[in-house]
């Protein structure tokens, strides 16, 4: 028996300030499987990866995570975290004071106990290669070293899927270097939208590019 994907979309539709954005996508990511997302600047990737964890409605189709539907906020709210979704801008991602009091945020919403989150919180930050930076005031953070704490914050709750809008966008070579290697470290299946095409390379299992609302196949 096949298993079920583990992100799926049908028939996807979305729209945004009263413009249809996606129309009837279709989307399956398979255990195993990094999907990296092109397209143009506003064709709707953003909005795609905040349709499939149920942070902007759709007026059409339908969206099943780990083989269950998802139709309204009692259905999503469990899985963001087994579901982790990395924003663009880690500025809307980070909430603590400092980076280790950021990276238990997580582990403490979902009901871990104080022990059990600080364990979860350095092991994450150890895994992105940012174990030093524990009592970094996050505002003192450099572009990358934000990227990377925001996605420790997101490994911390240990997910099963990622879901990442442009992980290495704004960054030096370096920078972006050092969250592809913590990205490939992670083993974890993921859809990716990402202009990188050093990232895609490196990572992608399968390409999709999104445009006037549809996905297709690259070559």
């Amino acid at each position: 028996m096949t298993a079920a994907p583990l992100v799926e979309a049908r028939a996807l539709a979305v729209a945004r300030d009263g413009r249809a954005v996606l129309r009837e996508v279709d989307l399956a990511l398979a255990d195993g499987e990094r999907v990296f997302i092109d397209g143009p600047i506003g064709a709707g990737k953003s909005t795609l990866l905040l349709a499939l964890i149920g942070l902007l409605p759709r007026q059409a189709g339908s969206v099943r995570l780990f083989g269950q539907p998802c139709d309204g906020e009692s259905d999503f709210a469990p899985l963001r975290g087994p579901v982790g979704l990395l924003f663009q801008d880690p500025d809307d991602q980070l909430l603590g004071p400092t980076v280790l009091e950021d990276v238990e945020f997580g582990p403490l919403n979902r009901g871990a106990d104080a022990q059990q989150a600080h364990r979860a919180a350095e092991a994450a930050l150890q895994h992105v290669a940012c174990g030093h930076l524990l009592s970094r005031p996050v505002h003192a953070l450099s572009g990358g070293e934000k990227r990377l704490v925001a996605l420790a914050g997101l490994l911390a709750m240990q997910p099963r899927v990622l879901l990442l809008d442009e992980p290495t966008a704004a960054l030096d070579a370096d920078a972006a270097r050092r969250v592809t290697d913590a990205l490939a470290a992670t083993g974890l299946p993921m859809i990716v939208a990402s202009h990188d095409a050093a990232c895609a390379a490196r990572l992608a299992t399968r390409r999709l590019t999104l445009a006037d609302g549809r996905l297709q196949s690259l070559a």
